[in-house]
């Protein structure tokens, strides 16, 4: 039989026998005229492809081979890949009948054990009481694979995609089927996956001489998949470094395979990090950071992959080195997808352009994340989400330490209204005023001196991270700190004045807004330096429901004071989350507060300093203590190179090496491995110049924040 011949049988019959029958011999003198990939194969009625949309099939994990029905099925998908397979061999050698003569033999002969494949599989899962055709089947692999316009495509899309991913789901099936005491499907898989090192082989010789020599393998399988093929389809749940390895394919190759993360069907959600909104809110388009501001969000870029699910996307600048998302991923965290966005006017990268996004996720909203992101709003699926409600003047008032005050003193107005306020609670006349002119900003300051606030803050209702504020200590007001406010004024902005409390807690609570409303995700200890810039949080277990342990030394006689607390902050919540709504806002919120000491040495709570609409420090380090053992606590800090020098360390590099060694990261867990104790580099040490993000896990001692942020504990 001539192979045309025998390839149109296979494509076009509608009998499985006329599709797995094979010829005593096959000779390929006449491959005849280029044939166009038909809208699908032909197939009996019942193993026709369901329609796109109508749900997917449900997949039976490895964990439900102990039935012998879930066995069945999980064969009948398999014994549908391999039917697949065989069609798309057929399908490539009637489109391209010019390729070489021995890359239409080594087809050939994959085909043919794709077709015993087949009958294998039939066979078991008969035996297991399913009939193939019983359940429905799927064309992904058709749709994805079959519009291939050259024989380069058939090999990236088939042997260096699915065929590759077998080589993970073969073993880690074979090994389950054996686990079960089912022998002779595990040897028929053991067999299977030895062929896969085969076909992988086959189609990597013919990838590596028909590729742009310019490029690597790995940048040149990217480059020729077609969406929504992706390198993340080329694996399986754990990767077979070993039969990859057999196939021939190179550790860098492998390397970049094991930490590469797309979407492999989920929408995904769009993550940047943009910490300086509040300076665009400030100084409006012309902000321009500082050099250490810069630098920081160059440092940070990729934290926002610790908020992401897997299949989300985090925009970044430089893509994060494949030794650091190594070991971020060896410490149990799921990596997203990394997309580069270079600097310029706003675009949408090549790897995103005409895919369809759940939501749009900077750190921040505001005028920089509306300007930059605005080319991806077209494609975001998420029906509520636009430019408008993304951000406008109302969320922009959100940012306002002026919005914050304001909240507060109506808050405690209102609670005074039905009684006294609680002996822990904070009285309206610490909180903040609010100061339009330079003249009430003065009176403002004579008043609260009258009544015994000496030292007192001034802060610019928008500001970074405590740099627009000054302290007015001195007895009396200095001509440099009247320009300071002037130019404040000048700015159009406001001014809150304050008395300076004598803080000894900080925290911190973390909010989501959603459409189902406003809900409390947990409490973090907070640290800042004197002029309130921010240095670390903690966490502690159960701490959706638990304040801070420092409370319990702090107010040691009033063993009620804590579930008084719960209840005022779930009141508190109730009376924003109306404010919140009327803007349109939705996402993340942070609310920051503190303890203080009072002249008499008793200790309040203020407990809202300032609300930030939008990702914090602190909600990372919440989503951190996910992937933390139950029972053990979380440290999350920020240490610059000036830091890490005074301490004793050359560099970030030798920092790194430090915790790895003495503080190496424990994980513990088969199904969900998280972090027993250790500290881990969040963003790469190699590539930072001035910030390093450390995330800690250990048991109570790493709550004592001097050692915390001076040094790291000799012991975890």
């Amino acid at each position: 039989m001539e192979l045309r011949e025998f390839a149109e049988q296979i494509l076009f019959a509608n009998t499985l026998e006329e599709k797995l029958r094979r010829p005593d011999t096959v000779t390929d003198l006449d491959p005849g005229p280029a044939m166009l990939a038909p809208s699908m194969p032909g197939r009996p009625v019942d193993l026709r492809f369901k329609p796109i949309g109508s749900g997917r099939n449900e997949f039976p994990g490895i964990h439900r081979l102990d039935n012998e029905t879930d066995r069945g099925r999980l064969l009948h998908f398999f014994a549908n890949h391999e039917l697949l397979a065989t069609e798309l061999m057929a399908l490539v050698l009637l489109r391209f009948p010019d390729a070489p003569k021995p890359f239409r033999q080594g087809v050939l002969r994959t085909l043919y054990e794709e077709q015993e494949h087949t009958r294998m599989y039939m066979d078991r899962m008969q035996a297991c009481g399913i009939r193939f055709g019983d359940l429905p089947v799927n064309g992904f692999f058709w749709r994805t694979v079959a519009p291939m316009m050259s024989p380069l495509d058939f090999v990236t899309g088939l042997s260096l995609t699915f065929e590759q991913a077998n080589l993970d789901y073969c073993r880690e099936f074979a090994q389950g089927f054996e686990q079960v005491g089912d022998t002779d499907t595990a040897a028929l898989l053991g067999q299977i996956y030895r062929d896969e090192i085969a076909h992988v082989a086959h189609g990597l010789k013919w990838f590596r001489r028909w590729k742009d020599p310019r490029h690597d393998d790995w940048q040149a399988f990217c480059r020729q998949l077609k969406f929504p093929l992706s390198p993340n389809r080329a694996k399986g749940t754990v990767l077979n470094v070993e039969g990859r390895r057999a196939a021939g394919l190179d550790m860098a190759f492998i390397r970049e395979l094991r930490v590469h993360a797309q979407s492999r069907g989920r929408t995904p959600s769009v993550y940047w990090f943009n910490p300086l909104t509040e300076g665009f809110l400030a100084q409006g388009e012309g902000f321009q950071p500082i050099q250490s501001q810069a630098v920081l969000v160059r440092d940070l870029a990729n934290l926002p992959q610790f908020l992401a699910r897997q299949d989300d996307v985090v925009l970044v600048e430089t893509r994060p080195s494949l030794d650091f998302l190594d070991r971020i991923q060896s410490s149990g965290f799921v990596l997203p997808e990394f997309v580069v966005m270079k600097p310029g006017p706003p675009h949408i990268p090549p790897a995103l352009t005409g895919r369809k996004l759940g939501r749009l996720r900077p750190w921040a909203w505001g005028p920089d994340s509306v300007r930059q992101l605005a080319p991806f709003f077209a494609g975001v699926r998420a029906e509520n989400q636009t430019e408008a409600n993304s951000f406008n003047e109302s969320t922009a008032l959100l940012y306002s330490k002026s919005w914050s005050a304001q909240f507060l003193d109506g808050y405690l107005k209102e609670l005074e209204s039905s009684g006294p306020l609680s002996s822990w609670l904070c009285p309206r006349s610490v909180v903040g005023k609010i100061c339009s002119t330079l003249e009430s900003a003065m009176e403002t300051i004579a008043t609260l001196r009258a009544t015994g606030f000496h030292r007192l803050v001034a802060k610019s209702s928008y500001g970074l991270a405590g740099r627009n504020m000054i302290r007015l200590w001195e007895p009396s007001i200095t001509e440099s700190q009247v320009q300071w406010m002037r130019r404040v004024f000048e700015s159009k902005l406001e001014l809150v004045i304050e008395p300076w409390l004598e803080r000894v807690l900080d925290f911190s609570i973390q909010l989501d807004l959603t459409d189902r409303g406003l809900s409390c995700l947990g409490f973090t200890g907070l640290k800042t330096d004197l002029r309130g810039q921010y240095q670390g949080n903690w966490v502690e277990p159960r701490y959706p429901r638990k304040l801070p342990i420092p409370f319990q030394q702090l107010f040691p006689d009033q063993p009620r004071m804590f579930p008084d607390v719960h209840e005022f902050y779930a009141q508190l919540f109730c009376s924003l989350e109306p404010h919140l709504k009327a803007t349109a806002y939705c996402g993340p919120v942070g609310l920051d507060a503190f303890v203080y000491r009072t002249n008499d040495g008793s200790h309040r709570i203020k407990p809202v300093v300032e609300m930030n609409p939008r990702y914090t420090m602190g909600r990372l380090a919440l989503e951190l203590m996910r992937q933390t053992s139950p029972g053990c606590y979380g440290a999350f800090q920020i240490v610059r190179r000036k830091k890490v020098i005074e301490a004793g360390f050359a560099d970030f590099l030798e920092l790194d090496a430090h915790l790895k060694s003495q503080h190496r990261v424990i994980v513990e867990g088969q199904s969900v491995a998280r972090i027993r104790r250790g500290a881990l580099c969040l963003n790469d040490p190699v590539a930072a110049q001035d910030c390093l993000a450390i995330w800690t896990v250990g048991d109570r001692s790493i709550l004592d924040m001097e050692a915390f942020l001076t040094k790291f504990p000799d012991s975890l």
